[in-house]
């Protein structure tokens, strides 16, 4: 395998990497929706925003994902 070979394997396996991250992500945004524990969520300008209770909170994925994933637990116990 070539260098460049290399390189753009390197490259598509990052990119799934991150693919994964924001499917799970967005998995958990949409079930804190469901549940009635945030209003909405997405990505804006590189971070990823909640709408709670009338506030946007502003995450970097990673933190978003672990607030998600925390307030869902909390409510289902």
């Amino acid at each position: 395998m070539s260098k460049s070979d290399e390189q753009n394997l390197a490259k598509r396996l990052n990119l799934e990497i991150e693919m994964i991250g924001t499917n799970r992500l967005t998995l958990a945004g949409n079930r804190a929706q469901e549940l009635g524990l945030i209003a909405g969520h997405g990505f804006r300008g590189g971070k990823y925003e909640i709408l709670c209770q009338g506030e946007f909170l502003t995450f970097t994925p990673q933190e978003a994902q672990t607030y998600l994933e925390n307030l869902v637990k909390e409510m289902l116990g």
